[in-house]
């Protein structure tokens, strides 16, 4: 039977995104910097990376409910990323997710200020999601995400979104192992299916412009490889997560599903 993704997103998205709202509230919601914060978060985007840390999670046995603050504060961390990112001293860009990029639906300040405002959130989170988990995992998943997170970027995010719902969930050695080999493998896709994006991607679909990486001199992989190349690098990473879940059974076909998403995508 094939597993059906879409459902699946959608349900996952619904949830997330009720708990950004919840976390996102408050008495200070009437604040420039906690609307900006608001505006930014729930712009829009897949939330991709909080449905991998539900995907593993229910991979290895665990529950969504459980893992939800932490799959939000990976969302939370990747917001405040991409708002850094646009601003001018840094990629310039005037559009994410189809809207004008914070700084310039606000300001400059107001942008810099909501990024480290979610940074900040995303560890109350954290907090939040240690006091849930089972104590013999507590110190080993807080551990993993905090070095991850030191070496942010498209690649670690995606990584540390996997494997820390494996991780709170009481995944095995075995598990941890064949869930850090697929999470490498997709996030590595991640990052060639938006370059190749950025050269052939609607961007009206996307929600920014494309020709970017060229106009920059960005070392992106269709510039390296060749578009051909990348194409192909990105079909043979999404294989090799692919068989990397052989371990598991069903369960894992949400993770399966997204990784085929993942260069299948159109923005």
């Amino acid at each position: 039977m094939m597993f059906d993704l879409k459902s699946y997103l959608c349900e996952a998205r619904e949830m997330v995104d009720e708990m950004l709202q919840h976390c996102l509230s408050g008495p200070s919601t009437a604040t420039q910097i906690s609307r900006a914060m608001a505006y930014s978060v729930m712009a829009g985007g897949k939330r991709l990376r909080p449905v991998l840390c539900i995907a593993a999670a229910e991979t290895v046995g665990g529950n969504r409910e459980t893992v939800l603050p932490l799959a939000c504060a990976l969302e939370l961390i990747h917001t405040y990323s991409l708002i850094h990112d646009d601003l001018p001293a840094l990629d310039d860009d005037e559009k994410r997710r189809g809207k004008p990029t914070c700084h310039v639906q606000f300001d400059e300040a107001t942008a810099i200020l909501a990024g480290d405002a979610l940074l900040t959130l995303a560890f109350e989170n954290l907090a939040t999601a240690g006091t849930q988990c089972a104590s013999g995992h507590q110190h080993r998943w807080l551990l993993v995400i905090l070095e991850s997170l030191h070496r942010l970027k498209t690649g670690k995010m995606i990584e540390v979104s996997v494997e820390a719902g494996a991780l709170v969930s009481g995944a095995s050695k075995r598990q941890r192992y064949a869930l850090h080999a697929y999470a490498q493998n997709i996030g590595l896709a991640f990052q060639v299916a938006d370059d190749i994006l950025n050269v052939k991607g609607d961007p009206k679909r996307l929600g920014k412009a494309t020709g970017t990486d060229q106009i920059r001199g960005k070392n992106a992989y269709p510039s390296l490889l060749g578009l051909a190349g990348a194409e192909t690098l990105a079909g043979q990473l999404v294989n090799n997560a692919l068989k990397a879940l052989d371990t598991f059974d069903s369960k894992a076909n949400s993770l399966r599903a997204i990784a085929h998403y993942i260069i299948e995508r159109n923005r």
